[in-house]
């Protein structure tokens, strides 16, 4: 099982700390998240880019199913995922509590909700399928 610590570690370098995203509780079937807004995340508008928001669900329930893979298992990659944007901010920082909703042998599906710290004002809701990964077989017999 992972931590909060070893998460933030596995992403350094990566596209999460490259937002970013630190974060901050894992537990089994659930992750939070946070990410300050600054100029980098915003789109030209002067507002939260509706990409940034979906990477940072994304990465929460990514890595929250790398903190539950079934066993056998060697990683994931997501499949299908959704947002529906409910507001945006131009400021401040963004939180993100995933959970899952479904945890299987060959998928997982979690669901995230993205909120304004200050405001405490919901500003998305995610839900994303995961393929499971397992290590490949040749097929050829081994004499």
């Amino acid at each position: 099982m992972m931590n909060a610590e070893q998460a933030n570690a596995r992403a350094k370098g990566f596209f999460p700390s490259h937002i970013g995203m630190h974060f901050t509780h894992v537990a089994h079937g659930e992750i939070h998240a946070e990410c300050e807004v600054r100029r980098e995340l915003m789109a030209p508008n002067g507002y939260l880019h509706a990409g940034a928001v979906v990477t940072f669900a994304d990465s929460c329930a990514g890595f929250g199913c790398m903190a539950t893979l079934p066993d056998g298992a060697d990683g994931f990659t997501t499949v299908e995922l959704k947002t529906n944007h409910l507001g945006t901010t131009r400021d401040g920082t963004i939180l993100c509590q995933a959970v899952v909703a479904h945890t299987g042998r060959t998928t997982q599906v979690w669901d995230a909700v993205v909120t304004h710290k200050e405001s405490g004002r919901t500003l998305a809701l995610f839900r994303c399928t995961q393929m499971i990964l397992y290590p490949r077989t040749t097929g050829v017999a081994q004499s």
